[in-house]
């Protein structure tokens, strides 16, 4: 009887299917915790799927009510509509090249170019992280611990993981703290450190009312009303969104 129980249990292992979530170039894989990158792993899953993931292309949404953005994340094509100061932003955040309208005047000088399409990218780095930043668990630089097990504000009890940066995005000192409820996988709070030896956090927000945007899952519209709102997800779009000045109603399209 041991032995039909041991090869029982052997048999459920074996055959449970394992979750697709290669890890990016460069992730920290040597110095990860294993519980963290198996839940890492199933983040993933509960958002969707790798597949989905990899498959779901262009992202338009508002940030913080300041700006607005379009991405295709295949091509790196950014469009940055940001009211507030009357600037308009089309980029490529790959090559970093692109063009940029100031108060309705293109910029030409090459310096002055140079200085707002680095600040263009600074911004989708941002503003992209708060809103598929459970997407980026194994990206490259990131190196994943596990911490505790603690509930959650709603009494579940959740998984807290830290990630911590080497020599990417724009400020690699910071780290972040992520509760990912142990029922659905999903990320439910973040806590965010501005230096890595910091012991308090200088905020921690809700990530939560998750909606299914074409085939995966998104946090927006959260309930401390701070972060991605008006989110849609398309399959295409016309090259005018990233190239042209005049795209009129873009987050309706």
């Amino acid at each position: 009887m041991r032995y039909f129980i041991v090869f029982l249990v052997f048999t459920v292992v074996s055959c449970a299917r394992p979750i697709y979530n290669p890890s990016a170039p460069g992730f920290n894989l040597y110095d990860s915790h294993p519980d963290a990158v198996k839940i890492a792993d199933q983040v993933m899953e509960a958002m969707g799927g790798r597949s989905a993931w990899d498959q779901t292309r262009h992202f338009a949404w508002t940030f913080f009510g300041r700006r607005h953005l379009v991405w295709d994340k295949q091509t790196g094509q950014v469009r940055i509509d940001s009211p507030k100061d009357s600037m308009l932003y089309l980029l490529n955040v790959h090559t970093e090249e692109g063009k940029v309208m100031q108060r309705g005047n293109e910029i030409t000088n090459p310096d002055s170019l140079k200085t707002y399409l680095k600040r263009g990218k600074n911004m989708w780095i941002n503003d992209s992280y708060w809103l598929v930043m459970p997407f980026k668990l194994k990206d490259s630089g990131v190196t994943l611990d596990y911490l505790r097990e603690e509930a959650l504000p709603s009494g579940q009890n959740a998984d807290v993981l830290e990630l911590t940066f080497e020599q990417v995005g724009v400020t690699p000192d910071n780290k972040y703290q992520i509760w990912i409820d142990q029922k659905d996988h999903l990320i439910k709070q973040w806590a965010f450190f501005v230096k890595a030896d910091d012991e308090k956090p200088r905020s921690i927000w809700p990530w939560d009312n998750y909606q299914t945007y074409g085939k995966i899952l998104l946090s927006a519209n959260r309930s401390d009303k701070k972060g991605p709102s008006d989110v849609k997800v398309f399959d295409s779009l016309p090259d005018e969104v990233y190239h042209s000045w005049n795209v009129p109603d873009w987050i309706s399209l």
